[in-house]
């Protein structure tokens, strides 16, 4: 059986081409945490996240001093075992924020190890729904210095033309009126018939608040509305849940399958957009979508489409792959060596062993450095 050789990590630096904002941040340089683990059969499965937008040395450390010392020599296929391994030993310093991305991040290593290791696509290997395509939404519709509400809708209508049929645009960063004229804008733009959704990014302090916005926007019948509030204040999410008949999206910032058991008994969630790359890695991004199920929830997780596609293609209960059609917000896309395609609104899914690309290693040494735990 292949036991664990090695461990290594970056902590990469890859700044904006142009300064970014959403409803509470601007955004200039990602910092990204990346794994590679080898096996003693000479087969290396990765792994990688958003750390944010500093600190990204963070995860370095969390993965050379407390992560990976407990992995080496272990046989690869103990995933669950491996798993509550890494999260005992985390119990102090993790269970949330950085340390828990560096679990995911491993984690999900783990499991490209080990589908590289059969000669098979991730997304079989997990027990495949969809086998050669996947539905996904365009991402976009940030806030740039100079961008009016028409040139938002340019930017929606451009990614239905390249065939989608679902697309998403920031909100809640300016005021009822303003951000009611970028949805209309937008509205009026793709049609009908393409599927809106709008991304407040905890831009909103309460449900008196929220409804300000969401009593003008109803009208532009969006598909959901995503992280009204804090990640961590589910009360007001299930409160905004009973007031709109707009559908909540959350979860994207949420740590392991408890804080989402919370936010589905409570009623804060009709969309979970759980990312693997944050809540606990591949393992507990199942165990999460398999509670989703039993509630009668939806996945649609939170970016990274490059990962999020094999588990879409995996888990009945998922809907959609969120996607960035270029690289100028998820500049992650520039370390890797193969990028997922799109046809007709649907990703088309990689066919080769594992998640089906590695890291670009020319373009992660301007960014960033690798080092090793043996």
């Amino acid at each position: 059986m292949p036991r664990i050789e090695s461990v290594s990590v970056c902590a990469a630096a890859v700044s904006l081409d142009r300064v970014t904002s959403f409803s509470t941040r601007t955004v200039s340089t990602r910092h990204y945490g990346l794994v590679k683990v080898r096996s003693s059969d000479g087969v290396e499965g990765i792994g990688f996240c958003y750390v944010g937008s500093a600190a990204g040395e963070l995860l370095r450390v969390a993965v050379e001093q407390l992560l990976a010392p407990v992995l080496i020599g272990k046989d690869s296929y103990a995933v669950e075992a491996l798993w509550q391994t890494m999260y005992q030993e985390a119990l102090l310093q993790g269970r949330a924020g950085t340390v828990m991305r560096a679990i995911s991040i491993l984690d999900t290593a783990l499991w490209d190890l080990n589908a590289r290791t059969h000669g098979v696509p991730l997304h079989k290997y997990l027990g495949a729904n969809e086998l050669d395509t996947v539905a996904a939404y365009a991402s976009g519709g940030y806030y740039l210095d100079g961008k009016t509400p028409a040139m938002l809708g340019e930017e929606m209508a451009r990614y239905v033309e390249l065939g989608f049929r679902a697309v998403k645009m920031k909100g809640g960063r300016l005021s009822p009126s303003e951000e009611e004229a970028r949805v209309r804008a937008a509205r009026e733009a793709i049609g009908p018939d393409i599927e809106l959704m709008i991304d407040i990014n905890n831009g909103w302090a309460d449900a008196t608040q929220a409804m300000q916005h969401v009593r003008r926007i109803e009208q532009y019948d969006p598909y959901f509305i995503e992280e009204p509030f804090s990640p961590d204040d589910i009360d007001n999410h299930a409160r905004l849940a009973k007031l709109t008949r707009v559908p909540i999206a959350t979860g994207e910032i949420g740590y392991g399958r408890w804080y989402h058991k919370e936010l589905l008994d409570k009623g804060g969630a009709a969309i979970l957009q759980t990312d693997a790359l944050v809540c606990g890695g591949i393992t507990e991004w199942r165990r999460i979508a398999a509670t989703a199920s039993s509630y009668g929830v939806v996945m649609c997780p939170h970016w990274f489409h490059d990962v999020h596609a094999p588990l879409v293609a995996a888990t009945s209960n998922a809907r959609y792959v969120e996607y960035f059609w270029d690289d100028q917000v998820l500049n992650f896309r520039r370390l890797i060596d193969r990028q997922l395609e799109h046809k007709n609104g649907r990703i088309i899914l990689h066919q080769t062993p594992g998640l089906g690309f590695s890291f670009d290693e020319q373009a992660v040494a301007k960014y960033g450095k690798w080092s090793e735990v043996k």
